[in-house]
């Protein structure tokens, strides 16, 4: 089986005026289709900078990346793009919805971005609200949902476009530890049942525990690869 994600030697290095940072130096690691992997480390061990890497929101500056068999590390501008819209979701720590916009608008918006016809984005959104259990609350806005009501819409958003990887960036660190409970449950459905691959990051190991393959960054380095 072809792996989802195929990391080779992957460096980073950020220039600060004369100095320069090494956020990744030399990563490698394969992640199958319908793994549940949770990124862990300390502040600094560029557990973050690999997010932005797998989640293409930015380039390497050496090795490989492979994402579901397409070489993607030396793509740029509107092609990186591209691969974002048809092959990533992502569910960050802030909800980044909209404030006055009720859920099923919330989730329908990538579809309008997509020029997916009305009736098309309609159905889509409602089925994606009522998989995170949000089917009573489409009609309500921000303001009027809890935080983890607002975290279960901002998943929904991310499952309309059918991703092959789902990216979540602490998504309980604004949350309370029953609601990060729920929440975690969610991503732990949406594996088991759906078969979605899901890459998580967070700095709580309560949390890294939902997943089924713990990977630990310290200093830019993966120095731990373990099932859990």
């Amino acid at each position: 089986m072809r792996p989802m994600i195929a990391i080779r030697d992957m460096t980073k290095v950020y220039h600060m005026g004369d100095i320069e940072v090494g956020a990744l130096q030399g990563v490698s690691f394969d992640i199958m289709p319908g793994e549940f992997v949770a990124i862990i480390g300390p502040s600094g061990s560029g557990k973050s900078t690999l997010m932005n890497m797998i989640g293409c929101l930015d380039v390497p500056t050496a090795g490989s990346y492979a994402l579901d068999g397409e070489e993607v590390a030396s793509l740029v501008g509107d092609d990186l793009s591209l691969v974002r819209a048809r092959k990533l979701g992502f569910v960050f720590q802030q909800y980044m919805l909209l404030p006055r916009q009720p859920a099923l608008r919330q989730v329908e918006m990538p579809m309008i971005y997509r020029g997916v016809p009305t009736v098309e984005r309609h159905r889509r959104a409602k089925i994606a609200l009522e998989i995170v259990g949000m089917g009573n609350r489409m009609d309500h806005k921000p303001t009027e949902l809890s935080g983890g009501q607002q975290q279960r819409v901002a998943i929904a958003r991310a499952l309309v476009g059918s991703p092959a990887v789902l990216l979540a960036d602490e998504p309980t660190g604004a949350l309370d530890s029953k609601t990060s409970v729920e929440i975690m449950q969610i991503f732990q459905r949406l594996n088991r049942e759906q078969g979605i691959t899901i890459i998580l990051v967070t700095h709580e190991l309560d949390v890294a525990a939902y997943a089924q393959r713990i990977l630990t960054m310290r200093d830019g380095l993966l120095v731990e690869d373990r099932r859990n």
